[in-house]
């Protein structure tokens, strides 16, 4: 039985995820369109947010293991809501990448330090078994306030989208109210002198990667499968594009989607109960491969099932790979290492996504895809045998 404390860190948690992660700002690359920015300028703020998100990743999460889980989630959308004040009032290139930059960091600081709350949460409480449970609950969140949130933003477009940022910032501001009533007790009870210092967090974690072989290779496969699902979700728009998919059956696709996703973010613990580790990335593999070779059909109707399997995968690895993640990560740390998984994703997806962006022009989406499955089909087989003895440390 949880204590009235965890669960109020809890239910604080999950708000503070559904405003965290409304995505009513998705349509931002048409919102700087309109405010006169050409696709040039705006793959420069694009380029510039990945830059400082892969410098920032560590760094935030160090920060987090240092001064405590609140005080970092409440600078997050105090970032967030400097970006939509800067979208909302400038009109400048410098002024837009300054607000990229300030996006970065509010996404850099809460990336992994809500999780690291909710696991800490849970070990005071000594109800880390939970944890499966509490984290398919996070993501079903996460995933049904994304999705909404885009539906809006549909509605708005193309006349208002000025409004979306206005809601942005507001669901920051009800955030910071929400994620002010956080306390977890192992860390604020304890004397302010008796914390880490930076250098300390910094030199634990990085002896914990040298000596963790399994979760050197659980962040490893994490990143790789992440950055090429994420590059098959936003690539195939330029499908729906070519193919002139109608407004009402993209918005089907993305309704189905968001269904299938919180369907296979609630079979999560299910999945745990049932199958090992290696059985699950056995499967993932093999689940990825199969939908990437079919690419190679070219049917458009195959492609937009590939789609919608791939985001299911997607959603599915999220709550897994956290719960992975935490149950080898010590407390004083978690911050810290959940931020460097985060920074591998982000390192693959500065090579993964421009190299797809240009064999797609050169060979085209079905084949690039297609060639994509069958390299990953080879490097399965190649390593399957590792996968199937596990790392032992």
């Amino acid at each position: 039985m949880l204590s009235p404390l965890t669960r109020r860190n809890l239910t604080l948690s999950y708000g503070y995820a559904a405003c965290a992660f409304f995505g009513i700002n998705t349509l931002w690359v048409i919102f700087l369109q309109q405010q006169g920015l050409s696709l040039v300028e705006i793959g420069l703020c694009e380029s510039v947010f990945h830059l400082t998100s892969f410098l920032s990743e560590v760094p935030s999460g160090v920060i987090a293991d240092r001064f405590g889980y609140r005080p970092v989630l409440i600078l997050s959308r105090l970032m967030a809501s400097g970006h939509a004040l800067i979208m909302l009032t400038v009109h400048s290139l410098g002024w837009f990448l300054l607000a990229f930059i300030l996006q970065a960091w509010a996404y850099n600081l809460q990336s992994g330090t809500i999780e690291a709350a909710q696991y800490d949460s849970l070990v005071t409480a000594q109800a880390t078994q939970r944890y499966p449970r509490v984290t398919t609950i996070l993501n079903t969140t996460i995933e049904l306030a994304d999705t909404l949130g885009v539906v809006l933003a549909g509605w708005l477009m193309p006349q208002h989208l000025t409004v979306t940022y206005w809601v942005y910032l507001v669901a920051a501001l009800i955030a910071i109210l929400a994620i002010s009533g956080l306390h977890v007790p192992h860390q604020l009870t304890n004397p302010h002198a008796d914390q880490p210092s930076l250098r300390t967090i910094f030199r634990v974690a990085a002896q914990l990667l040298v000596t963790q072989r399994r979760l050197r290779f659980l962040m490893l496969f994490d990143a790789l499968f992440s950055a090429l699902g994420t590059t098959y979700y936003y690539y195939f728009q330029t499908v729906m594009t070519a193919q002139h998919f109608s407004g009402p059956l993209i918005t089907t696709i993305l309704l189905a989607g968001m269904a299938l996703n919180i369907v296979a973010i609630q079979l999560t613990p299910w999945l745990q109960r049932h199958q090992t580790q290696h059985q699950l990335l056995h499967w993932l593999c093999l689940g990825m491969i199969m939908a990437l070779l079919g690419a190679f059909s070219r049917i458009i109707g195959l492609l937009v099932l590939i789609y919608l399997v791939i985001n299911s995968l997607m959603a599915l690895i999220e709550p897994l790979f956290s719960n992975y993640f935490n149950q080898l990560i010590p407390n004083g740390q978690r911050a810290t290492l959940l931020s460097v998984a985060s920074m591998v994703f982000s390192l693959a997806m500065i090579g993964v996504f421009p190299l797809i962006g240009w064999l797609i022009q050169r060979i085209g989406f079905a084949v690039t895809f297609g060639s994509c499955g069958l390299l990953t089909l080879i490097a399965w087989l190649s390593l399957y045998g590792y996968v199937r003895r596990g790392p032992t440390r």
